[in-house]
């Protein structure tokens, strides 16, 4: 029975894997002169429609923002990489201001391997939204269900173990703010989740050696791309480097 819910889910990811074209380029990009970047990247099994609400929030505040959009599912860890890549090449290479970085779970890993291999003038702040990046404990316990088959490479390299996506990438050495969520009421439960968690994501699992600031709110994993909290915090940390 532990399948069926984990297999709406995923469901649910598959039929917005593919919404790339549903936001236009420059839908949010308000190409000011002189304002600050900052490039939004989405999660597993979504697309740039579903970080509009943060990037909106994050565009009042007086930034210029960029929706990176990338295939999840069925892909491997390289061939998202190189979509991502293209894409903050092509807004933000030549900045004249500096450029921050703002990911939602996978998000946050791709926005890691970016920076690891990519030398960005003028790199500002960087902010994780429930990266999973000591990896998760929900791949390790279902790597052989069919749901996760279905999901492929990508989303099968973010277990725990020594050869995940997460563990082959550098601690950053450029500002970073993580921001985990936690849910009451069991909510891990269906994913087999014990400690505090936000519904996929142990909050343990969000920490990253060398980050300079760590907050926990009352958010799940999925609703942080809406919550007003969570972009409150976000917002605070890419003007002063602290939640």
């Amino acid at each position: 029975m532990l399948g069926v819910p984990l297999a709406l889910g995923l469901a649910g990811c598959l039929a917005t894997a593919n919404a790339q074209a549903d936001l236009p380029a420059d839908a949010v990009q308000a190409h000011a002169p002189g304002r600050e970047q900052v490039v939004v990247v989405h999660g597993l099994g979504r697309s740039r429609v579903a970080m509009w609400p943060l990037a909106r929030r994050i565009e009042a505040a007086g930034y210029e923002v960029h929706l990176v959009g990338y295939d999840s599912l069925g892909t491997t860890v390289d061939e998202a990489l190189a979509e991502v890549s293209a894409q903050v090449d092509a807004c933000c290479a030549a900045s004249t201001t500096p450029v921050h970085f703002v990911g939602h779970s996978l998000g946050g890993l791709l926005i890691r391997a970016y920076l690891a291999d990519h030398e960005v003038p003028g790199l500002g702040r960087v902010v994780m939204l429930g990266t999973p990046n000591q990896g998760t404990p929900v791949v390790d316990r279902n790597r052989d269900a069919w749901w996760m088959q279905l999901a492929g490479p990508l989303a099968n390299a973010l277990g725990t173990g020594p050869d995940g996506f997460a563990q082959a990438l550098p601690s950053p050495t450029y500002p970073v703010g993580v921001i985990a969520g936690e849910v009451s009421g069991g909510q891990g439960a269906a994913m087999q989740l014990t400690e505090p968690n936000d519904g996929l994501v142990p909050v343990a699992s969000t920490r990253l050696e060398g980050m300079q600031d760590f907050v926990v709110l009352d958010v799940g994993h999925s609703m942080m791309r809406h919550d007003e909290a969570v972009a409150q915090h976000t917002i605070a940390f890419l003007r002063d480097g602290h939640f």
